[in-house]
């Protein structure tokens, strides 16, 4: 599937990655953004599940695979400078952040201060048992 059409619209950094944005596909909320490689996306489009390249760990991540939180996949779209994805995704058990929040976009800049604006769904203790 690498030959196909699709790989050669798509602008990989210097490091081989892209910038996917995992949005809820019935709520339009963004829940987070992380790497994707080549052969994460190859894993994702097969999967129907999102699969990552984690750069602290240098290793492919599939989403959920600690916590049970997957992201099935709705749609993958590419942005019009071929250099972000954006992943419309389920989310199962509607925690995506490793806080244990539905999104990972909880902070909200008032003056001079982020301010957290959504409350944890479940503790990261209950979820990866650390």
């Amino acid at each position: 599937m690498k030959n196909a059409p699709l790989w050669d619209e798509i602008k990989w950094n210097e490091d081989g990655l892209i910038p996917a944005i995992a949005q809820d596909a019935e709520t339009g909320t963004v829940l987070m953004m992380a790497w994707m490689n080549a052969d994460s996306l190859q894993e994702t489009i097969e999967r129907r599940e999102a699969v990552y390249w984690s750069r602290s760990r240098q290793k492919l991540w599939h989403k959920g695979e600690a916590s049970g939180h997957v992201q099935k996949i709705h749609d993958i779209l590419l942005d019009c400078d071929g250099d972000t994805l954006l992943l419309k995704v389920n989310q199962i058990g509607g925690i995506a952040c490793h806080t244990g929040r539905n999104n990972c976009f909880f902070r909200s800049l008032e003056g001079d201060d982020w301010k957290v604006n959504a409350d944890v769904l479940k503790s990261p203790k209950d979820i990866y048992g650390k």
